[in-house]
């Protein structure tokens, strides 16, 4: 059988990270956060970044000490040797890339739709639909091909975002930074709890290990740059837009940054516009590179169906894996509610990110002896301090959220429980 094509150096890896962190919830989800924490936006940002590097320094160590496709599965299945724990942790993450997706292709529609709102009305939903449609085509031509969009897309939103913060420069100090939000301080928890959305990604890296040239030493850094670099930048993208815009109306709009920019340069909306689609484009091509590299490699373990384990001879990429992730995103794409859809998203990776500091930890007790290229630093003895903090910070993080999204997220993880129990189940009465 074919297998992947390792195309991916550090720059190419660390470009792939920062570009699908970057353009997911800093375009799309920047307005919603600040309607929740006013003023306080920017210390929603760096809570949320506290505990997205927590648990970054864990898949630096495990990405290192296990670089395959399927990730998030493969640590699980590694560490406790329970099929049903890591089948559900797989299958938690693909929901978590499916509504990550279709977040932000909402998010691309809702710029789409301002773009073109002078000259025809275009529903949000029809712009993410179409942006789904486009980027599977390109995840199912080619990594490489994929990279180098990536590359030039990733170029463009950066872009975008250093504008912001350069309008934002002269209308620093404008605001109180300190101003207690409309729901008490309370709510810059709540707004980290959405806005979280906005760090996703860096785990995604882990994913191309199968794509990526010395994933031991490669993975890590990439993990590493990507967070520290998006981190400091959505800070800065953050005080720029509640310096420029009344927290308020950034909290109503569609088109958040292009709001921004049209209020700080009068006339350059459509610009910002244009970028973001490219941002948010970006973001989507991604994360449909994770889910069908996802059901790849848990399909390659057996944990899935092995005909999603097929690789095109002539294009080197998981074919029938990336149409069922296109087909996926596309139907959450018509619930329509980009804060709900990102809600469950969020509620989902917490978890997934639970189980693979809990991965980390048991690790160093059960297999101290395996080579580490990388370690986490902080240690009591065996015991990493660091993971164990960012499962505790999860917890807290997941308190937050509605009760609608922890009943959807506990409903998923029981689904998938009972899909294992089907598959299994099938495995044993139809014969191989």
């Amino acid at each position: 059988m074919p297998e992947l094509k390792r195309a991916l150096g550090l720059f190419e890896t660390s470009v792939y990270g920062i570009g699908l962190i970057l353009g997911a919830g800093i375009y799309a989800l920047v307005g919603k956060a600040a309607g929740i924490a006013g003023n306080s936006l920017w210390l929603s940002f760096v809570f949320a970044a506290f505990i997205a590097a927590l648990t970054a320094l864990s898949y630096c160590e495990l990405s290192a000490l296990f670089p395959k496709a399927g990730a998030e599965y493969v640590y699980v299945q590694n560490s406790f040797r329970r099929d049903w724990l890591s089948f559900v942790v797989g299958w938690l993450f693909i929901f978590t890339v499916v509504f990550g997706a279709a977040t932000v292709a909402l998010g691309f529609g809702g710029y789409f739709s301002a773009l073109l709102s002078p000259v025809i009305k275009i529903p949000v939903v029809i712009g993410g639909l179409i942006l789904v449609v486009g980027m599977s085509f390109v995840n199912l031509y080619g990594i490489e091909q994929s990279s180098k969009l990536n590359i030039i897309f990733t170029a463009l939103e950066m872009f975008g975002l250093l504008f912001i913060i350069a309008l934002g420069i002269g209308h620093f100090g404008s605001v109180n930074y300190f101003e207690p939000p409309p729901g008490g301080f309370g709510a810059i928890f709540t707004a980290a709890a959405l806005i979280f959305f906005a760090y996703v990604g860096f785990e995604d890296i882990a994913n191309v290990a199968e794509e990526t040239k010395k994933p031991e030493k490669t993975l890590p850094k990439a993990i590493v740059i990507s967070v520290v670099v998006t981190t400091i930048i959505y800070i800065l993208v953050s005080i720029s837009a509640i310096s420029i815009l009344d927290w308020k109306t950034l909290g109503q709009s569609d088109a958040p940054l292009a709001e921004v920019a049209e209020s700080a340069l009068p006339g350059s909306s459509s610009l910002l516009s244009t970028i973001a689609l490219f941002s948010t484009g970006n973001t989507v091509l991604i994360l449909l590179i994770a889910l069908s590299r996802m059901l790849y490699g848990m399909a390659n373990a057996g944990a899935l169906p092995k005909f999603l384990s097929k690789v095109s001879a002539k294009r080197k990429t998981p074919w029938i894996a990336g149409m069922l992730s296109m087909f996926t995103v596309l139907i959450f794409v018509l619930i329509g509610d980009i804060r709900k859809v990102a809600e469950v998203s969020n509620f989902t990776i917490l978890a997934v990110f639970i189980s693979v500091n809990a991965s980390l930890i048991y690790l160093r007790y059960s297999k101290p002896y395996l080579p580490r290229p990388f370690k986490v630093p902080l240690n009591l003895g065996k015991f990493p301090i660091l993971p164990f903090l960012g499962i505790i910070f999860s917890l807290f993080l997941m308190s937050h959220f509605t009760t609608t999204t922890i009943i959807s997220g506990t409903i998923i993880l029981f689904m998938g429980f009972v899909l294992y129990k089907m598959l299994k189940h099938l495995q044993r009465v139809i014969p191989k």
